[in-house]
């Protein structure tokens, strides 16, 4: 399943999450441009200094420079296809979320779920050192405030069957929740002795989810309760 949008406006224009995949597609143009015009060496460099290595962060746990690199490592990412897929999960279903809480709201959440999530892989690798990056540890925390929300909300889905592509309207909770089974199942898989190493923070991604959940609960209760007593008017 590919999602492609989803039914479900907004009641005003969510310029937070268009500001957030700007910026997002701005650093992977820079990374492009350093790459190109001054050669491997540089980019290396550029990588190093704003990738986030968990295992600097064991090392040295209170160090700003190591933190600054969580945030930063955020809009990083590492090629055409793993910047266009996060930012089409983040433009499907940031708006909502962001229409919900508010722009400056949603920016700390989006953050604050990138935050958990490199902290989830790092735990969940036991701080190896490696390089982090991307910004789908934030954006699946996006996905699971929208599951929390909008369950019921129609998500227009490609299903590719052999050849075949076929568009179906499927409610959100089935297409988040069997994205979020597939992190989970992949990321079991990677542990324990012999398991194959895997290319893709899945932890980051199981880490985020749950944060968005548990960040969205109070905003899901309070419309909970809103839409409960509505009924005794």
């Amino acid at each position: 399943m590919f999602p492609l949008r989803d039914d479900n406006p907004t009641s005003r224009f969510t310029w937070m999450t268009w500001l957030l995949l700007a910026a997002n597609v701005a650093v992977f143009a820079r990374e492009l441009w350093i790459q190109s015009a001054m050669g491997d060496r540089a980019f290396a460099a550029f990588a190093g200094a704003f990738t986030f290595n968990p295992a600097s962060l064991a090392a040295s746990p209170l160090s700003p420079a190591v933190w600054l690199t969580v945030f930063t490592s955020m809009f990083l990412h590492a090629g055409w296809i793993h910047l266009g897929g996060n930012m089409l999960y983040l433009a499907i279903f940031g708006n909502n979320v962001e229409d919900r809480l508010g722009p400056w709201r949603f920016l700390g959440f989006y953050l604050a779920c990138g935050v958990v999530a490199a902290l989830a892989q790092s735990f969940a690798t036991g701080f190896q050192a490696t390089q982090v990056l991307g910004a789908s540890g934030a954006i699946a925390g996006v996905l699971g405030a929208y599951l929390l929300l909008f369950p019921r909300a129609r998500v227009v889905t490609a299903i590719f069957v052999i050849f075949i592509i076929e568009l179906a309207r499927i409610p959100a909770w089935v297409v988040i929740g069997v994205w979020f089974v597939l992190q989970l199942g992949a990321g079991i898989a990677t542990i324990g002795p012999g398991a194959p190493s895997a290319g893709v923070a899945y932890f980051a991604h199981v880490g985020g989810f749950l944060a968005g959940m548990l960040l969205i609960s109070p905003a899901w209760l309070h419309d909970r309760g809103r839409s409960r007593f509505a009924g005794w008017r």
